[in-house]
């Protein structure tokens, strides 16, 4: 059993673990600016009716800067314990459901298909936790403020939906 896993999850010394994390914490950080500097709120945002709860525009930022940098830590220990896992293609699912939220409600100014493609990435991030729980805990863990986030993210594109 234990040469099997050694066979199925190579060695990785301390420098390519770093080297790991660097990427995915690269990835995740720089796909996300790249999709929020291609599909800026603008004024057709501005205009929108939003509910009282609507954070300032300057919040979203240092949010997301931080929640990207927990995701791609969580892929990084998930890539290095099996980097063909379910875990991984979760991983990777969420990661297209993110970079999709914002072409949708900014770039093509649908807030209803921008909710499904929400709720798609609520779902996912759910299996990521629940899928990661006994395999890698601290991967778990580091999705909740995520989890936390974009289910306040939800609420808040549910509610821009009604209002408009």
């Amino acid at each position: 059993m234990a040469l099997a896993k050694a066979v199925a999850t190579p060695y990785l010394s301390g420098m390519n673990k770093a080297l790991t994390t660097i990427i995915f914490i690269a990835i995740a950080l720089g796909g996300g600016l790249v999709i929020g500097i291609g599909n800026p709120p603008g004024e057709w945002y501005q205009s929108l009716a939003k509910p009282p709860f609507n954070p300032p525009n300057w919040v979203f930022a240092p949010a997301w800067t931080l929640l990207y940098v927990l995701i791609g830590l969580a892929g990084a220990r998930t890539w290095m314990r099996g980097n063909l896992s379910v875990g991984m293609l979760i991983w990777a699912g969420q990661m297209v459901a993110n970079f999709l939220w914002s072409p949708f409600f900014f770039g093509l100014r649908m807030p209803p298909v921008a909710l499904v493609v929400i709720l798609a990435l609520l779902a996912l991030i759910i299996a990521f936790i629940r899928n990661r729980w006994n395999a890698d805990r601290i991967a778990a863990l580091l999705f909740l403020p995520y989890l936390a986030w974009v289910s306040f993210a939800t609420l808040l594109n549910a509610s821009i939906v009604y209002l408009n």
